[in-house]
């Protein structure tokens, strides 16, 4: 279906998860503005994730490269909807998260990306929206810095589908070291437009921060993704090149204002 104007595919990859997909699509079976499509990309389970994904009605697309860029790419590119929205199989989304994001990208034309935020669901109860709140503003904080611009959290997030195709061939694929999100927003860079949306709310587990081992390999990963992609353009340049960006854009809004 469609709201303001545009249609919302939703990707969800999953790899062995049929527990958290499920809970999943029954949260995307009771949006208050259904989705055009769910597309979920089976990522070489072992389990009966596909199947699961087929019970509920979802679109089922094979990514047999292990990896959640090979599998989130993997549906973008499977997607049909003008905008195309990204969860992963542990998101939960609230009633209206299909709806938020429709009638964003409705309202802003010039909007390419959006991103939001959650609380994790596993944790007690009064640390829930904190500790999620912390990681999340450190990770909004220090990739904002490492790329010079907003960039998305693949929890939560959408993208326009005219500027997946116009990047689609530039983004990281067949590494399963890096942030698939992380790499996919320097990508869209200051061509783009990416904004946090603090509504677009989704709970999430906090099990990719459990033990050592998980949290070493994130760092681990976001370093690997940053380096690949400050090898094509470091920070300063790339904060160079979004101020000037925002300037053209605020002179273009002026001119428009004045005339």
């Amino acid at each position: 279906m469609t709201g303001q104007g545009v249609s919302v595919s939703v990707v969800v990859p999953v790899r062995d998860d049929a527990v958290a997909l499920e809970r999943c699509l029954a949260l995307l079976a009771r949006q208050s503005l259904a989705p055009l499509e769910v597309v979920v990309v089976d990522n070489a389970s072992s389990d009966d994730s596909a199947a699961v994904a087929r019970r509920w009605g979802a679109v089922v697309v094979a990514e047999p490269r292990v990896g959640i860029p090979a599998a989130a790419a993997c549906g973008y590119d499977a997607a049909r909807g003008t905008v195309i929205a990204r969860l992963d199989a542990d998101s939960c989304p609230g009633p209206d998260w299909v709806a938020t994001i429709a009638a964003r990208m409705g309202a802003e034309p010039g909007l390419d990306a959006l991103t939001g935020v959650g609380r994790f669901v596993d944790l007690p109860a009064g640390l829930r929206a904190p500790v999620c709140a912390a990681y999340l503003g450190a990770y909004y904080g220090l990739t904002r810095l490492a790329a010079g611009h907003t960039t998305l959290w693949g929890s939560s997030m959408a993208v326009r589908r005219a500027a997946w195709l116009a990047v689609r061939d530039d983004v990281v694929r067949d590494d399963p070291e890096v942030h698939d999100d992380l790499d996919l927003a320097f990508r869209l860079g200051r061509r783009h437009t990416v904004r946090l949306d603090r509504s677009l709310r989704v709970g999430v587990s906090a099990r990719s921060l459990r033990g050592r081992g998980q949290r070493r390999r994130r760092v681990e990963r976001a370093w690997r993704t940053l380096r690949i992609n400050w090898a094509v353009a470091p920070p300063w340049e790339r904060w160079r090149a979004s101020t000037a960006a925002r300037a053209g854009r605020r002179r273009v809004r002026q001119a428009g204002a004045d005339a």
